[in-house]
């Protein structure tokens, strides 16, 4: 669970403070809200800083009523407000308690705003942030939410909105995003057309959607354009229950490796003898591979043109399996090594090879081929730590709780290299 500071909300990796300010205050200001980044993600960092921020807002507030008491006294007869107001600002900026008068905004009176317009906005600004993959479900999520309340005022949304669209969403089909008669469907459409079966979407989505949808109203918040988040005090009841992915078997592993799709077949290969994933596989380029000489080849997984990757542990040095040898004389020999396929191809195609091989066991995804690789080395008696450092994940910790990344310096080449030439494939596999 995230940590809580009050004015403050995490933004990405940053704490940013926002705290508007009263209405009379406001008008002299010519601000909203003072809103500031605290430049930190840690959250005890950010919780002093947000008490110094909120400190001086305080300091300012009181600055500004005690300003306003002692001139507008002062002030005699029918003057102009604007010039009574000026007046005032001069007043507080010689005292040095606010910004001098020229720092001043013209306070913006509110507008009516759409929720279907700021949330173009919102999505225009999140697809530069995020890579494709998370920026395709933001869209959804958003877009589930703008197809149902895009007409409505933004500030006219309240909890009763936030319980319904939440009813709503408990209602969907998981067949939705696999039909192409769904695509551009509004959330409403989409209850109906998912009232003809039974299947709902699982818990841990409608979480994932009600998430999205929350850090949206949360960025309006930030933007000025909403007083406070009105879905915040709406519970998610539902327990997300964990739903793992199953590990394949040898005889699954065997008939997977006899698909027709040889460009699948070559993944499922690579994935099943490196533990990669696949958007790591599929963003292989040869110039990723490097010769250790009497060590064979090893592969560089790291950022590259074609794809990210998913922690900063997920940068890595993996010995290339014997069997991968081979395969590789039958690669393109500069560039991408699988050119004409990505993480959608893969993942699409995988499911239609399982549903014609039979494989249809739950968990049992293209994932899967990674938690094949892992579990060769927990049955082989390789310790966690070594694994993890194999397969990019973040540092394990021995018994006594000491996080490994700390006091050492990782496993050497000579030791990957036999912990991998250990793996096996199953009998009856062709390489």
């Amino acid at each position: 669970m995230s940590a809580q500071i009050k004015y403050a909300y995490l933004k990405g990796h940053t704490w940013l403070f926002r705290r508007n300010w009263p209405k009379d205050v406001a008008m002299v200001l010519g601000q909203q809200a003072l809103k500031q980044s605290l430049k930190t993600g840690d959250p005890a960092t950010a919780r002093r800083r947000a008490a110094e921020v909120n400190a001086r807002y305080e300091a300012t507030l009181e600055s500004v009523r005690e300003g306003a008491q002692a001139t507008l006294p002062v002030l005699d007869g029918p003057d102009d407000p604007g010039e009574v107001l000026e007046h005032l600002r001069a007043s507080l900026a010689h005292s040095g308690g606010v910004p001098k008068s020229r720092d001043f905004l013209k306070l913006v009176q509110p507008t009516k705003v759409y929720v279907q317009e700021v949330g173009r906005t919102y999505l225009g600004r999140r697809s530069d942030e995020l890579r494709p993959g998370g920026f395709k479900s933001v869209r959804y999520s958003v877009g589930l939410f703008i197809s149902r309340y895009g007409e409505h005022s933004l500030c006219g949304l309240t909890r009763t909105e936030g319980r319904e669209f939440l009813s709503l969403i408990s209602q969907l089909s998981p067949t939705i995003g696999r039909s192409e008669t769904t695509r551009g469907l509004s959330l409403d459409q989409l209850v109906r057309y998912s009232s003809y079966g039974s299947a709902r979407i699982t818990t841990r989505t409608q979480k994932r959607i009600w998430s999205q949808v929350n850090h949206f109203l949360d960025w309006c918040v930030y933007e000025g354009k909403l007083e406070a988040n009105p879905f915040r005090t709406v519970p998610f009841d539902q327990k997300v229950r964990p739903q793992p992915y199953a590990v394949p078997t040898d005889d699954e592993v065997v008939r997977m490796l006899t698909t027709k799709d040889q460009r699948l077949r070559q993944l499922l290969l690579f994935c099943l003898l490196s533990g990669m994933r696949a958007g790591e596989a599929a963003g292989l380029l040869r110039e990723d591979f490097v010769a250790k000489g009497n060590l064979g080849s090893f592969v560089h997984v790291r950022p590259n043109d074609l794809r990210l990757l998913k922690t900063d542990a997920a940068e890595r040095m993996v010995p290339v399996h014997p069997v991968l040898d081979d395969l590789l004389r039958d690669l393109p020999t500069e560039g991408p090594l699988f050119p004409d396929l990505s993480v959608n191809h893969v993942t699409k195609g995988f499911a239609a090879m399982r549903e014609a091989l039979g494989l249809e066991r739950p968990g049992l995804v293209f994932h899967s081929t990674r938690k094949w690789f892992i579990t060769q080395f927990e049955r082989t008696g390789v310790p966690e730590h070594f694994t993890a450092s194999i397969v990019g994940h973040k540092s394990a910790r021995s018994e006594n709780g000491i996080t490994y990344s700390i006091y050492s310096a990782g496993i050497s080449d000579e030791q990957k290299r036999s912990i991998v030439d250990q793996i096996r494939l199953p009998a009856g596999c062709s390489p």
